[in-house]
């Protein structure tokens, strides 16, 4: 619930009031008790979010968030593309001489 700000047009008095958004504004001076209350326009009627990342991380199902633990896992220190296949990544798309090897690139 916001803090709206009001002032009297009769008196000048100003205050603030704690109200649901559809309650309906004062109306009546609590110092001078003429009908003159108006609502101002205030800076603090926006809700406020603090934190880093809330948005993306507080309301993450259980399944999400272990499969974005497994992914993070799997790319820092792991094995993950080592093994069998671990020499061919950079010779795979050259071809190769009669004797096996990759052929000399001349420039």
């Amino acid at each position: 619930m916001p803090t709206y700000e009001y002032k009297c047009g009769a008196c000048g008095h100003r205050f603030e009031r704690f109200q649901s958004i559809t309650a309906d504004p004062i109306r009546v001076c609590p110092a001078c008790k003429k009908r003159k209350v108006r609502r101002l326009l205030g800076k603090g009627g926006a809700v406020l979010f603090k934190g880093s990342g809330f948005h993306a991380t507080d309301y993450r199902s259980a399944s999400y968030k272990e499969a974005a633990r497994k992914e993070s896992g799997a790319g820092k220190g792991s094995d993950a593309g080592k093994g069998s296949d671990a020499g061919k990544g950079s010779d795979a798309g050259k071809k190769k001489g009669a004797e096996g090897k990759p052929n000399a690139s001349k420039d």
